[in-house]
């Protein structure tokens, strides 16, 4: 009406034309999607082609109208009307989201990260220096850490695709239905293992970081000093704490601890401070690295001709079986698969081979720095190998013993529940005063077992060549042949792959066993 009225008036009145377009343009842009809205909302129980024949000949009909404005004084000629997609219907199906859980890849990919590269990283120097003192044998340890990653990834995500099949949402529910339940204590047996052996690495790692601590302050305190003043000042006010939850921040402590750890190892081998002693070539002058005469006789780089050739070595089981141990998280996989957005199979695969791969880099980072530093002389505990009087090594201790410190009680409650579990004892008697005696109890076990100790790269490789190796290779393994018993889809080519690694957990767990004792 406006612009036919327009039309009627003076064709000097185009600043009227132009006012009326515009109006006309701000009525059909903030109208028509709300009637198409409405429409479609109130035609639900119609079909999805008649909400569409009405919205699409308003726009064509809005169109139509509009090509007939007067531009530059001409006709605007007819276009063709655009083609519009129809809404969505209510009788299309949405697209479905597997699961319940919010967290997304890469959340997942950092606590699955954070949980791998723990303490247990510390040690790897040492488990090259069990069979090779040359820098060339970097070569062979580097590609083991790299098949026993994909080993540890492809067993992680065999539990994953167990959980997928079964509907499990624990480690304990996933051997039930696909093992039976008259042997469902079994993961509880070794969730109570691995805590308990990982509760002493703690408490050593704990104490030999301190004492260096205070002896860089020039305080000198015997080894049991530290341990016990420490586990009673210091562990059992934290382990005594009834929620764990305020602690939960602190977790993030142990991925930052380790990656400044890794930076200050690559800095001090590349700028040679604890080099040994090396003539100039243009001087002639006999120069030794900053740090090297600070350090003892059993502590200084020691270096020899066994390099890649000495992987063949029996020793080198002790390595594999202290990378079994850094590798050891695979019970978190059922918790992981659940609190992943979506939690379909492929998605669960992408996050495990991030993570993983992550994790295999920063092994080999500070593996190598650390055994390229110190070689044949690298301590089951590499920043024992480091100077008192180095300011770099002193702030990664500092941040190792906070880390270690904060995640010691979330290590022990793993151990205590493990114990009320497998001893039946009913939630009544689980009084405050009933777990603090039990608290104290399991403390004391764990404080002595530590005292008597003191090889961290012997504890590691046990923990690797027995629980490690189970868990690792064997549970998992395990768990998926049977459940193939029970559903015939999973008879493919993953079953032989399950009785593969298997086998070579087996071998592993026999040979690395006698090979730690043996050592030690």
């Amino acid at each position: 009406l406006t612009y036919t009225m327009t039309r009627k008036s003076s064709s000097s009145s185009s600043w009227l034309q132009v006012a009326s377009i515009a109006l006309l343009l701000f009525i059909s842009h903030t109208t028509t999607p709300c009637m198409a809205s409405s429409t479609h909302v109130r035609e639900v129980g119609r079909p999805a082609s008649s909400s569409f024949s009405r919205s699409s000949l308003l726009r064509k009909q809005r169109q139509d109208f509009l090509s007939t404005f007067p531009r530059g004084g001409a006709t605007r000629p007819q276009t063709a009307a655009v083609a519009v997609a129809p809404p969505p219907s209510s009788s299309s199906k949405k697209v479905k989201v597997k699961g319940d859980g919010t967290a997304s890849i890469p959340s997942e990919v950092f606590n699955l990260v954070k949980i791998i590269v723990g303490s247990g990283v510390l040690g790897l120097s040492s488990g090259i220096a069990a069979f090779g003192d040359n820098p060339g044998a970097l070569v062979p340890a580097c590609a083991l850490i790299l098949v026993t990653g994909s080993f540890g990834a492809y067993s992680f995500n065999l539990i994953g695709r167990i959980c997928s099949l079964t509907g499990s949402k624990s480690y304990k529910e996933a051997w039930t239905k696909s093992v039976g339940e008259s042997s469902n204590w079994f993961p509880t047996v070794c969730v109570f293992m691995v805590t308990f052996f990982s509760s002493i690495g703690y408490s050593m790692i704990l104490t030999d970081t301190l004492k260096l601590l205070l002896k860089s302050s020039g305080i000198l305190v015997e080894r049991s000093t530290v341990l016990l003043t420490t586990t009673v000042c210091l562990l059992l006010p934290l382990c005594l704490l009834k929620n764990l939850g305020s602690l939960a921040p602190f977790s993030l402590l142990g991925i930052v601890g380790m990656g400044y750890t890794c930076i200050a190892m690559a800095i001090r081998y590349f700028d040679q401070t604890y080099a040994l002693p090396s003539s100039s070539s243009s001087s002639g002058a006999v120069t030794a690295g900053q740090f090297l005469e600070t350090l003892s006789e059993g502590y200084q780089p020691q270096f020899g001709v066994k390099g890649a050739s000495s992987i063949w070595s029996i020793n080198s089981f002790i390595y594999l079986c202290m990378l079994s141990t850094a590798y050891m998280a695979h019970f978190n996989a059922p918790k992981l698969y659940v609190e992943l957005y979506n939690n379909t199979l492929p998605r669960f695969q992408k996050m495990v081979y991030f993570s993983f791969g992550f994790s295999i880099l920063i092994f080999c980072a500070m593996a190598s720095f650390g055994f390229l530093t110190f070689g044949a002389s690298a301590k089951g505990l590499i920043l024992n190998n480091y100077s008192t009087k180095d300011t770099l090594m002193y702030l990664s201790r500092v941040a190792v013993a906070a880390s270690v410190l904060f995640s010691y009680p979330l290590n022990f409650v793993g151990i205590r529940d493990s114990v009320l579990e497998l001893g039946n004892i009913p939630l009544a008697k689980r009084t405050n005063t009933y777990l603090n005696m039990m608290t104290v109890g399991l403390l004391t076990i764990v404080t002595a077992l530590a005292l008597v100790i003191t090889d961290l790269k012997f504890l590691l490789s046990m923990i690797g060549s027995t629980w490690g190796n189970i868990l690792i290779y064997m549970i998992p393994s395990f768990m998926f042949i049977q459940l193939s018993k029970k559903l015939p889809e999973t008879k493919d080519t993953v079953q032989v792959t399950a009785w593969f690694t298997a086998v070579v957990g087996v071998i592993m767990t026999v040979i690395g066993t006698s090979m730690t004792l043996t050592s030690s």
